[in-house]
């Protein structure tokens, strides 16, 4: 339980050793509360200290993490990091949270600090989107959308992510962003195992999420008997890539069913084609266009919705 009373302890001390959660107001409490529950670490209530400024009190409190999650606009965050960094190897990870839990920002260490796989643990634990910046994942635009049976090894699933990189010509797991599921995989050992083996961070959709743009080419009669969905590999990596192009259609194999979109920044005005990848096969898009049905799902995005209609 939290303890509305309990004043932020600035001296160090060994469960510093975690992560730091800064609450800019009362509000964020609700969302403080879930992100301890799940991450552990030490709350910061800088209004119950009526001497000192928040940002004194975040000056004094900053070295005592190595990891902080901050609980505000990013502008407060900038203003309280003013003066206090010093080196990327050295400075403690900091990612900011919107209030609302929208978005979970990697402002500071990204890499060395671990602020990017910070942000999307923070991010799979309340739904937000995490939000990285940094060059290296900019140069990585395969987005892979991943559903399986209840605990497939994670050999298992490397082998189904294997077979599916191989339909684009000399891609490996270094270039992939991110892997995306549906919730109900959110503690899926096998999928935690791949993603920590390749340090790729796991996106998570809520089902309502999908269940609204759960466009897929091919309806699943288990997926849709068992969790309620038409399908979730290819929505989730399309969903964790809106602008993307979905490269790969869904490739089962052994109890895993993998999907790859290929994200990247188009030209302004130019809207994103489902099968205009230059990348996808001319015998791949005619094996999606014979089996898709002339009556297209209403709940699919506009642009998507014409791209099908053209086939």
């Amino acid at each position: 339980m939290l303890n509305p009373n309990l004043k932020p302890t600035l001296k160090p001390t060994p469960s510093e050793d975690g992560i730091g959660i800064w609450l800019v107001r009362t509000e964020a409490e609700p969302l403080a509360a879930v992100l301890q529950s799940g991450l552990g670490g030490t709350l910061y209530r800088p209004w119950l200290d009526t001497t000192r400024s928040q940002k004194q009190q975040f000056a004094s409190a900053y070295p005592h993490h190595r990891h902080w999650l901050l609980l505000g606009a990013t502008g407060i965050a900038v203003r309280f990091l003013d003066g206090l960094t010093q080196d990327k190897h050295s400075d403690p990870a900091l990612v900011v949270i919107d209030e609302a839990g929208r978005f979970a920002i990697s402002l500071l260490g990204g890499h060395e600090g671990g602020a990017n796989r910070l942000a999307a643990q923070a991010a799979a634990l309340i739904g937000a989107t995490p939000v990285v910046t940094t060059a290296t994942e900019a140069l990585k635009s395969l987005v892979v959308g991943i559903g399986c049976r209840k605990e497939v090894s994670a050999e298992r699933i490397a082998a189904a992510v294997q077979a599916a990189l191989e339909k684009l010509d000399g891609r490996t797991m270094a270039d992939v962003r991110e892997i995306a599921t549906v919730d109900l995989k959110a503690q899926e050992p096998g999928l935690l195992a791949l993603c920590a083996q390749h340090d790729v961070p796991l996106r998570v959709f809520s089902h309502a999420s999908i269940a609204g743009r759960g466009w897929v080419g091919q309806a699943s009669e288990w997926v849709r008997s068992n969790v309620g969905l038409d399908g979730v590999c290819e929505p989730c990596a399309l969903l964790a890539a809106p602008r993307g192009v979905l490269v790969v259609t869904k490739t089962a194999l052994n109890g895993v069913a993998v999907a790859i979109v290929e994200d990247g920044f188009r030209a302004a005005g130019a809207a994103p084609s489902l099968f205009a990848s230059s990348n996808i096969s001319s015998n791949i898009s005619s094996n999606i266009s014979s089996n898709i049905s002339s009556d297209i799902p209403t709940n699919i995005p506009s642009n998507i919705s014409s791209n099908l209609q053209e086939q």
